[in-house]
């Protein structure tokens, strides 16, 4: 028999996402069609289930070089190819849905996968989305507080009665269908503004951290004022739930992931920035990128295990999340890098973070 104070986990979550970005393989100047990218994603998502990675998620984008654009029905599709692995929203952009059909969509989805859907909810790096959905680019921090202060109502209650200001009320409406679990999880994705933080905090959500490169250790103050407000608010700090994202490859050895990654790393680059007048990536800069003190997970299975644990050491987070299919990257070396995560680097992992809780719940 455990002794009460042991507290039964499984280690840190271990998962991964994608964006479906449709962006020309630099190798061969060939862009895959939005049906062979959705195909990848269904596969990549079948190899998380199998290989016993714990998470995946679908972004969302409404752009012609991204070919996914309703994680809800993408993660629906996934649940009927899946058993196990919980299925998320990376993220939803919250300001340009309507929080009632964001419920219904992915309840249905937790029905339909026996309880495994997830929202992550974030305010989007693109805001094509506000003229395309008929909303205004001024009211952008108002709908995405509104938004998340609905959706967790919608998310408590079977009736609600609601009034805010970018939507007609509600007066005691049907909230259907329920989902199997007894609310569906729910995080706010930040990509480092402590107001995001403060938000997540005050509604006691999860909070998601997009770190995709340069010193991890200046995301400690969000992770900081993110508990400190949440306990403020009256939840109990074990609840409070943190996860990192990022971009990641790994292969056998740290040179093979370099040489593997950076054309496809410097195209994701510059596809990305090509707005904002951004230069092209040499591979000095990559390599620096790369370096054992920052947050791009690029190398062998023992360094992205270590960068791992070592922002556990900053954060205590509960799950880590990587995207590893941008810029053009074929999938089968999207696949053998999956391979390498699920079975060299998150057994390590789990059995490192696991031992670290039982530890603090004997103290």
């Amino acid at each position: 028999m455990k002794p009460d104070n042991i507290i039964e986990n499984n280690g840190m979550e271990i998962g991964i996402y994608t964006l479906g970005d449709l962006v020309a393989d630099p190798q061969t100047g060939k862009t895959i069609s939005a049906r062979q990218r959705m195909a990848e994603i269904l596969e990549a998502a079948k190899m998380a289930d199998e290989t016993g990675l714990d998470v995946f998620g679908v972004g969302e984008h409404h752009r012609l070089d991204y070919a996914a654009s309703s994680p809800p029905v993408i993660l629906s599709a996934i649940s009927q190819v899946t058993r196990r692995v919980k299925l998320a929203s990376t993220t939803t952009v919250l300001g340009t849905v309507d929080p009632v059909r964001l419920f219904e969509d992915f309840s249905t989805l937790d029905l339909l996968s026996d309880g495994r859907a997830e929202v992550i909810a974030g305010r989007g790096a693109f805001v094509e989305s506000f003229s395309l959905f008929g909303y205004d680019l001024d009211d952008y921090d108002g709908l995405f507080e509104e938004n998340i202060d609905l959706f967790l109502k919608l998310n408590a209650n079977e009736r609600v009665t609601w009034t805010g200001k970018f939507r007609t009320p509600l007066r005691d409406a049907e909230i259907a269908p329920r989902p199997v679990q007894k609310g569906i999880p729910f995080w706010v994705g930040v990509g480092g503004s402590p107001e995001s933080a403060i938000r997540a905090g005050k509604y006691g959500a999860g909070l998601t951290m997009a770190i995709l490169g340069g010193d991890p250790m200046r995301f400690k103050p969000i992770v900081d004022v993110y508990r400190k407000t949440a306990t403020e608010a009256g939840f109990a700090l074990d609840d409070l739930k943190v996860a990192v994202t990022g971009h990641a490859f790994i292969s056998e050895t740290s040179q093979l992931a370099k040489d593997n990654y950076f054309p496809y790393y410097a195209n994701y680059r510059g596809f990305f920035n090509q707005e904002h007048g951004v230069n092209a990536m040499a591979r000095e800069e990559f390599d620096k990128l790369t370096g054992p003190d920052t947050a791009l997970f690029v190398g062998s299975p023992q360094e992205i295990t270590e960068k791992i644990l070592r922002q556990y050491e900053l954060f205590g987070h509960q799950r880590f999340m990587a995207q590893m299919d941008i810029g053009g990257m074929p999938f089968k070396k999207v696949a053998e890098s999956i391979e390498l995560l699920a079975t060299k680097v998150a057994p390590v992992v789990r059995r490192e973070t696991k031992k670290e809780l039982s530890q603090t719940a004997l103290l």
